[in-house]
């Protein structure tokens, strides 16, 4: 038990002084071909760790530009499934300009950006159906199907303030007992309720907040600073 635990430290301090090496390395000097190895390395080594760096892979991106004959399509398919996993943040977009259009035209490069657009307009059925043809792409990435989830359950807190069961699991890609799970938890931990509809069927209860109970949002048009009442009191006093 000592050695599993002393093992499992050793490579989280091995992930960390790479990590911050790395970084070091793209601070210092960012166009510095040398450095092209060992930022591929990084890739894989995000991918095994289920961590991210944005910045290394740009830089990453931005030396295959420099030297085309270099690029690692791999690499960069794992790069853009990265950046799919980070969503809503805009990375797979800017990784996508990085990257020229005769990769782009690849058939996975084309799957990942057909994958993307349906993210990118909460057409969540339409995704797992497609992922589910991707496979082969997406299984290199450890943790990819949870990211997307935890995406879809962000989507969808902003735009339900009840959402039907089967609306949950159709964007989440989880029926049955698993969703009950699913379901549990985030009563337990992220401030969900449950109701029964007319239908007899389950409403997922999601917390308020600005986007999906607009009246919640202050509104800065409407409202006066305190700072430019306690100035206009003495003037009227």
């Amino acid at each position: 038990m000592g050695r599993e635990m002393s093992n499992s430290t050793t490579n989280q301090t091995q992930q960390s002084a790479m990590s911050h090496t790395v970084e070091q390395l793209v601070a210092v000097n960012p166009y510095n071909p040398d450095i092209l190895p060992d930022l591929e390395n990084y890739v894989n080594e995000q991918v095994s760790s289920q961590t991210y760096s944005l910045n290394a892979n740009l830089c990453l991106l931005r030396l295959y530009q420099f030297e085309p004959e270099r690029m690692s399509t791999q690499i960069v398919a794992r790069i853009l499934i990265k950046a799919l996993m980070a969503m809503p943040a805009p990375d797979f977009s800017l990784c996508l300009f990085l990257i020229p259009e005769r990769v782009q035209m690849e058939e996975q490069f084309k799957t990942l950006i057909v994958l993307s657009h349906y993210l990118e307009t909460a057409r969540f059925r339409q995704f797992w159906d497609e992922a589910a043809k991707s496979r082969h792409i997406l299984e290199v990435v450890p943790g990819f199907e949870q990211a997307i989830q935890a995406y879809a359950i962000h989507v969808l807190s902003l735009t339900y303030q009840k959402v039907p069961r089967s609306i949950l699991a159709e964007s989440i890609n989880i029926e049955g007992l698993s969703l009950d799970k699913v379901i549990e938890h985030h009563v337990a931990n992220s401030g969900w309720a449950i109701e029964k509809n007319q239908n007899n069927g389950q409403l997922i209860i999601l917390p308020c907040n600005e986007f999906n109970h607009p009246e919640l949002k202050k509104s800065t048009a409407d409202g006066i600073p305190l700072e430019h009442i306690t100035r206009i009191l003495p003037i009227l006093g």
